[in-house]
């Protein structure tokens, strides 16, 4: 295959395993339909969908990467490194994934009992029936709750009212440092990416931190189109890329069909000048 910058590679999306909503053969599916050339899922501290999707892409001759997408505290921040291209049975990933979702639980009961505290009764039962699993229950499916039970018009709103700090429903999650995160991967064989840094609202000190302790740790890659950046963005991280020498990764950080500002497949290629992270992945790809 050409490994070229103009491969409509989607190397970021999330399946019901974490907080989509379609499975990872759902996902195939519409990946192969929208033209994808190179696929990636990259579930939420989650590698539990990617036997599955390995399977499904390679039903379909869709040659895939494997992927997730890890959430680290950085500087009182979370912040989200993609993994791409490990070997998904790795002890050590398995492990700390699992450890790192391991609060998520008990979290989500002190968010419920925020709500419930402003007139929200019943909010864990509820966010748990949009997931099935205590362990991968995030703020997405409480949002998902508030939504269809008519507490707000749409997800940003609930986000705005009640899901972020200072709201009666936010309860911060400790969660793996960028060390672990970028060592996990790495020692698996992939490659570490720094997802939509447009999203963060960094300062540019803090944004060079990141990057460059990112890079210190052995992370090679970061995210320039993707489905949250505007089209300033794809070129202000582009120059970054070429900056700090690191590999360029694409993807439309893909939902839901309901939810999803950008879908699978539809985003503007990687420029010219980048050298795109699947690459340097070329021996990992499932085909």
């Amino acid at each position: 295959m050409n490994l070229a910058t103009t491969l409509n590679a989607d190397l970021h999306c999330h399946s019901v395993v974490s907080d989509g909503t379609l499975t990872p053969e759902a996902l195939a599916g519409r990946a192969k339909a929208a033209g994808v050339e190179l696929w990636s899922l990259t579930d939420h501290d989650e590698i539990g969908g990617q036997q599955r999707a390995i399977d499904a892409a390679r039903a379909l001759d869709l040659p895939y990467l494997t992927g997730t997408e890890i959430s680290v505290t950085f500087a009182g921040r979370v912040v989200h490194i993609v993994g791409l291209g490990f070997d998904h049975r790795a002890p050590e990933m398995v492990e700390g994934l699992r450890a790192t979702r391991g609060g998520r639980e008990s979290r989500a009961r002190e968010m419920a009992a925020g709500l419930a505290q402003v007139g929200i009764p019943g909010a864990f039962e509820g966010a748990l029936k949009y997931v099935g699993n205590p362990e991968l229950i995030s703020r997405t499916h409480f949002a998902r709750f508030l939504v269809d039970g008519g507490f707000c018009n749409d997800v940003p709103e609930v986000f705005r009212r009640f899901l972020t700090d200072g709201k009666p429903g936010f309860v911060p999650h400790k969660w793996a440092s960028l060390k672990d995160a970028v060592g996990w991967i790495t020692r698996a064989g992939g490659i570490a990416v720094i997802a939509h840094p447009g999203r963060y609202d960094f300062t540019p000190t803090e944004e060079y931190a990141l990057i460059t302790e990112f890079m210190a740790h052995g992370g090679r890659g970061i995210e320039v189109v993707t489905g949250s950046h505007t089209a300033a963005e794809f070129g202000r991280y582009a120059d970054t890329a070429i900056e700090f020498g690191l590999l360029a990764s694409r993807g439309s950080d893909f939902h839901s069909p309901e939810e999803s500002r950008v879908d699978l497949g539809t985003l503007p290629p990687l420029a010219g000048r980048l050298t795109p992270v699947w690459a340097a992945l070329a021996e990992r790809i499932h085909h």
